[in-house]
């Protein structure tokens, strides 16, 4: 099966099996509205991989099942060509979907726009070094460099750039952002392009510019000044649901409510990062840690994967009995500490 949609089944599966290994340049991609279709020729060649997918998410191809509700809005949010924007509390897994959708589908390293209270539309576009290419041009006996050489592209400049197949984007915690923000993202979702100032000034002299691209080392031809996509982004915003946006950039998403994972998510979790080698005390692990974070509040499942690690790594004996079992309990109430702050009253 190559990278579009077989026989009407869904082109994300959640299950952690990649799409075959066909040549970057043969995949296809399924067709999205005619008014969500940019017209941009492909210039951009395969982005690059990284090890970070497998960091977070674990052994690729571990068994897994996905809720319905993840797989169909994933798909959905493919074929419509619209950001997907995912809610939950912190700790639920909501940013590792981006990994799970680019590492399934094979399309290479995430973009990773991280959020807080000062970020601008500008800053996850481009930058441009204005001081360092005056400094440039005052330092004698040097070839003056072009203006291309100071503009480096942000994580949505980037996703924008004309790749064969989408790029994956995450803008993680949109909730943390400016007032303003969701209201800037607005039109770059609806047309797919975006102008770089400095470098349509300097066109006559630069008509194509070679930039610093977000991805380690990598760089782009960019013609006049304006970047303009083929394929639009995967976008994934994630949200802790801390506060509300705008009616206007609502319509422009799909929204995915992430609950807290059961014990059988916890589980195949687990397994994704140490395999079998928890045996059966993966279950008691597990059972722990959800009666656990009923008695304190809900807890994150990276809490757990600590608490798995320390199993794992030998140092320590859960099933001692005697102070070792006190010492083992002790250093899991700390580990499994509430994220609130405080613990909760008991009921």
């Amino acid at each position: 099966m190559n990278a579009s949609l077989e026989n009407g089944g869904p082109l994300y599966k959640g299950t952690g099996d990649r799409v075959s290994d066909t040549p970057y340049e043969d995949r296809t991609w399924p067709a999205g509205p005619p008014w969500r279709t940019f017209a941009a020729p492909p210039t951009m060649p395969q982005p690059p991989d990284d090890e970070e997918a497998d960091r977070r998410l674990g052994r690729p191809g571990a068994p897994r099942r996905p809720r319905r509700e993840e797989v169909r809005l994933v798909n959905a949010a493919l074929l419509l060509r619209r950001p997907l924007l995912v809610t939950g509390r912190p700790g639920v897994g909501k940013s590792g979907l981006a990994y799970r959708i680019a590492r399934e589908l094979r399309l290479g390293r995430v973009l990773h726009w991280a959020v807080t209270s000062r970020t601008t539309l500008a800053s996850g576009l481009f930058e441009y070094d204005a001081i360092g290419r005056a400094q440039a041009l005052q330092s004698p006996g040097e070839v003056p460099s072009g203006t291309a050489d100071f503009v480096q592209l942000g994580p949505l400049g980037t996703g924008l750039l004309p790749y064969r197949l989408p790029r994956v984007l995450l803008i993680d915690e949109i909730d943390k952002c400016d007032i303003d923000l969701p209201n800037d993202l607005l039109t770059l979702f609806e047309d797919g392009y975006y102008e770089i100032p400095p470098l349509i000034r300097a066109k006559s002299q630069e008509p194509t510019a070679v930039v610093h691209t977000d991805d380690p080392g990598g760089k782009a031809e960019v013609r006049e000044g304006v970047v303009r996509c083929h394929a639009f982004p995967v976008i994934v915003l994630t949200s802790n649901g801390e506060r509300e946006f705008p009616e206007a950039f609502m319509r422009r998403c799909l929204r995915l409510d992430m609950p807290d994972p059961d014990a059988a998510a916890l589980g195949e979790l687990v397994a994704a990062h140490f395999g079998d080698t928890l045996g059966a005390r993966q279950e008691k692990l597990v059972r722990d840690f959800l009666r656990r974070s009923d008695r304190v509040g809900a807890l994150a499942a990276d809490q757990l994967l600590n608490a798995a690690h320390l199993v794992t790594s030998g140092q320590y004996l859960p099933s001692a009995t005697g102070d070792d079992a006190d010492e083992w309990t002790d250093l899991l109430e700390a580990i499994w500490h509430p994220l609130g702050g405080e613990e909760a009253a008991p009921a």
